[in-house]
């Protein structure tokens, strides 16, 4: 993955400026990429059943204040030097629509604000965010805040352990995005393993019934970091910037970000069907946890469909 040629940006229809649009100007300005704006908006509401015959002169005036921000924003964005289109887009289907954007304009990573959803909903409806978490075909930056415009530090957040993600490629492909992230801002990449030892605690498992040693607990702690320090070195990640954390991913993912400042997580999504779609992935939990931001990146050749299941 090298440097950024083109950047997709999803703004909702207030048009305010927000993390999203700093992080993705900043981003724009530093790699010299192309920038589309795309701001999705609802269509005019239908008070009235005979406006569904459609009322032009009421349309017009509904698009009017969105021409005009259109308009205003490739010239004030233009003057800063960025090679920008901007293009309001009003739909019922937001999703079919950010996807069709996407194939017709191949950028190298979409970039849109979080979408703050209230639990009961999100157990309901599957959020927006979730969708292209799950439906995507590029790198997706979901920003949740942007203390600075570009990052100034980027962790990378792996499973060395998981099989599936050594199949895939997936823990290669979110170390390269987070280097390529990194190497664009000039800022330093960290290493992020949150290891899980509760599955060797879980009472179904035969060697439980036996008893477990305290030894034998060290002997798999041992072979976890193991493959870790297999995958740091050989990405060459200094030893400083490993960091070999005991616990469930999304609370150790936060802390990380809250003690280190960090302003964007890799994490990766595959997919799997289950139960966990009812749940979320961790990926989309990070989403409402995760103080900073997460830059989602889907395993080499994947799909497009079904729930996804973070690294």
């Amino acid at each position: 993955m090298g440097q950024y040629q083109r950047l997709l940006l999803i703004v909702d229809g207030t048009l305010h400026q927000s993390p999203a649009m700093h992080r993705a100007f900043a981003l724009a300005k530093a790699s010299g990429a192309a920038l589309d704006i795309r701001a999705i908006v609802e269509p005019l509401p239908i008070i009235h059943l005979w406006q569904e015959n459609g009322d032009e002169t009421d349309h017009q005036r509904y698009l009017r204040r969105y021409r005009r921000w259109e308009a205003d924003e490739v010239e004030r964005l233009s003057g800063q030097g960025l090679d920008v289109t901007v293009q309001v887009i009003c739909t019922t289907h937001p999703l079919l629509d950010i996807l069709q954007a996407i194939e017709e304009l191949k950028p190298d990573l979409l970039i849109k604000d979080v979408t703050m959803e209230w639990v009961l909903k999100r157990v309901f409806i599957t959020a927006l965010d979730c969708h292209l978490l799950r439906e995507c075909p590029i790198p997706v930056h979901l920003v949740n805040q942007a203390r600075y415009g570009l990052p100034h530090r980027v962790v990378a957040a792996v499973d060395p352990h998981d099989p599936s993600t050594q199949i895939t490629g997936l823990n290669d492909a979110i170390i390269q995005a987070a280097n390529t992230l990194a190497l664009q801002c000039d800022v330093p990449l960290h290493l992020l393993y949150a290891y899980d030892l509760s599955p060797a605690f879980n009472g179904d498992t035969p060697l439980i019934q036996g008893g477990w040693r305290e030894d034998f607990i060290e002997e798999l702690r041992e072979s976890l970091h193991l493959a870790f320090v297999t995958l740091a070195d050989r990405y060459d990640i200094p030893p400083e910037r490993r960091h070999f954390v005991m616990g469930l991913p999304v609370p150790v993912i936060s802390g990380f970000v809250k003690e280190y400042l960090a302003d964007v997580v890799v994490m990766g999504t595959v997919h799997r069907v289950g139960g966990d779609q009812m749940i979320g992935s961790n990926t989309e939990r990070a989403l409402y946890s995760v103080p900073g931001s997460v830059l989602a990146i889907r395993p080499p050749g994947s799909g497009g469909t079904g729930p996804a299941e973070g690294t």
